[in-house]
């Protein structure tokens, strides 16, 4: 895996430094307030359990799955696979938590899906933005970095699956993404 990472753009102890920092912003904002963190899957998974824990105040924990790449690298149609129950959301404070902030548009439809289903406040977290391929007028209340246009993976960000694992955030070489995926 790692010799298909033409460079390494976030180390490990850069992205812990990252977390501690989105985990106290977090946490001043919270204090004193019930609120449900919502890890958005798969890719967010590693993230949210890292920034979780780094948050020192009473929270809940739900998931839900979308999904918009498949095994291709342009955003697609957004397929919600699943959201949390309603009782998990009417009259909360959300917090959603995703891997990479892009397009805007998971993050844009899963608020509005929220609000509507009866969530009293939907702010959202991102580990990556990447503002270069924004395509609706969307910020996330709370980001770790900012990325620039890259094809990146690792920390819970993948390509067809593949490099969730990595410890680190690198820049998949060209010629990998490039290539028809094996087994789709």
């Amino acid at each position: 895996m790692h010799q298909d990472i033409e460079r390494k753009l976030y180390p490990e102890a850069m992205i812990v430094e990252g977390i501690d920092r989105v985990a106290k912003e977090v946490t001043a904002y919270y204090k004193g307030r019930d609120f449900t963190v919502i890890s958005i899957l798969k890719g967010s998974c590693i993230f949210a359990s890292d920034l979780i824990r780094r948050i020192p105040i009473p929270l809940e924990l739900g998931f839900c799955a979308c999904s918009s790449y498949g095994s291709g690298t342009t955003s697609g149609e957004l397929k919600v696979n699943f959201l949390p129950e309603e009782n998990e959301v009417v009259g909360r404070n959300l917090l959603l938590v995703d891997d990479i902030l892009d397009t805007g548009k998971t993050m844009n439809a899963l608020k509005k899906e929220f609000i509507a289903r009866g969530a009293k406040e939907v702010k959202s977290c991102v580990f990556l933005d990447k503002p270069a391929r924004r395509a609706l007028d969307f910020e996330a209340d709370f980001k770790v970095f900012e990325v620039e246009d890259l094809f990146v993976v690792g920390y819970g960000l993948d390509y067809a699956g593949r490099y969730r694992n990595l410890p680190y955030v690198g820049s998949l070489k060209p010629e990998i993404y490039q290539q028809p995926v094996q087994g789709a």
